[in-house]
Parts: C-alpha cells; structure tokens; sequence
C-alpha cells in the first residue's frame, strides 16, 4: 500500500526563483525514488495568520525567497514544527527563519532580528554576510551522526548558494549551546547548516540543496523530509 505525504511549502512563490521552481521537482523525484504518493501546497507567508492554517500537513518546508511577504507568517510555521514535532526543512532564507524563530522563542530573545527585515534594530542574529554567497558554489564538512551526514551518506555535501545573510557569528556560541546545534561548515568554519536534538526531523541549510533537481541530480534532503514526513 502506498503512502500518502502532504507537504506544505513555505514561501512566496515566485517561478523567477530558481529554488523554488526547483522544490517541486526535488519533491516529485524523492517521492517516486521512495514510492510514496505526494502532495504538496504552496502556502504564501502572508496566508498564515493562524496555526490552524498549518493543520493537516506532515512536514514542512520552508523555502528560500526571503525578505517573506509575512515574517510573523513564516515564524509562525516554523514555530508549530517544531512544538508539534513535524519535519521541518528550511534552506536558504528558511535556515535564516529558523534560526531567527529559535533565538525569539526558545532563548527568549524577543529582540532578535533580521538585518535584512530590521536593518540597525534590536538583536542581528541574522546578518549580511561579510562575503555574499550569490550563485556560488563549493562543500561543506558534515557533522559525524547528523542528519545531514545520514541523509547524503557522506562527510561532506556540495553547496549552492544564492544569500547575502546568514547567522552572525556574534551569537554563534549561545544559539548553538543547547538543542540547537550547528552540523556543517564550510571551508572556512562558517555555520552552514543547523538542527534541532530531540526533534524528529529539524533541519535548515543556508545553501539550496533543491538546486540539484534542476541539474538532475537526487536531493538528500527532499529524500530525508519524506522519509520523516512518512514517519511523523
């Protein structure tokens, strides 16, 4: 018997994106590779006012594309995966979000910001980054035990990136001490990547692993999501 996965997508859907035309097919692919019947629902980040918008879907993921029409939209999502225990993948602007929403409302930091959203206000958790990642691309180390390294079976994973913020390395150290923790650098040590301990699937990458879709190429990461979502 088949199963039956419904996936919401977080963001302002717009096919100019590379990624987010990219998603879709990761999706289409991993579900055939793994037998699993798939639905998924672009679901704009303006259109979550509430978490009963949120109910009915096995995972989430949380797209690339940001500044998001809705921050508190895109929070909000991001915020009930991770209470309720749904897999949760957030690459580019969704690792930004993700990090961001963890920083507000696990260490209780309401004026953690956004610099892109927030420019010169509050707390930067997330930053420009001192060297713009736009259409780069080259490797990450994974860490031993992480999803990440099961998911790409593998050490190291190949990176592209289209983003000019990512986490400051200022609050580095507080944000990763607890359950949050980072799980891939890049050559230079820089945290790429990030997941949650005692959570089924959470999961967020500042590059766009759905990038290879567009190539051909098998995603991991969309593999692992359904994996999770099937589970869940």
């Amino acid at each position: 018997m088949t199963t039956l996965v419904n996936i919401a997508i977080v963001g302002d859907r717009d096919d100019g994106i590379a990624a987010h035309r990219a998603i879709p097919l990761a999706l289409a692919h991993a579900a055939s590779a793994l037998g699993v019947d798939l639905v998924y629902d672009w679901m704009a980040s303006d259109a979550i006012r509430d978490v009963d918008r949120l109910a009915g879907f096995d995972a989430f993921w949380v797209a690339p594309g940001s500044p998001y029409r809705s921050q508190d939209g895109a929070l909000r999502a991001i915020g009930h995966a991770r209470m309720t225990g749904r897999p949760l993948l957030g690459t580019c602007g969704g690792f930004q979000h993700a990090v961001l929403e963890f920083a507000r409302h696990v260490l209780d930091w309401p004026d953690a910001m956004h610099a892109e959203s927030d420019p010169g206000v509050g707390r930067p958790v997330i930053a420009a980054l001192e060297c713009a990642l736009v259409e780069a691309r080259g490797s990450v180390t994974l860490a031993p035990g992480s999803r990440l390294a099961k998911a790409y079976g593998a050490l190291a994973a190949p990176t592209i990136y289209r983003c000019r913020y990512g986490l400051n390395p200022a609050f580095r150290a507080a944000l990763t001490a607890g359950p949050m923790r980072g799980t891939a650098e890049d050559e230079h040590g820089d945290l790429r990547a990030i997941e949650l301990d005692g959570h089924p699937f959470f999961v967020a990458t500042l590059w766009q692993p759905e990038r290879a879709a567009l190539e051909g190429q098998r995603v991991p990461l969309a593999e692992a999501l359904i994996t999770a979502a099937r589970s869940a």
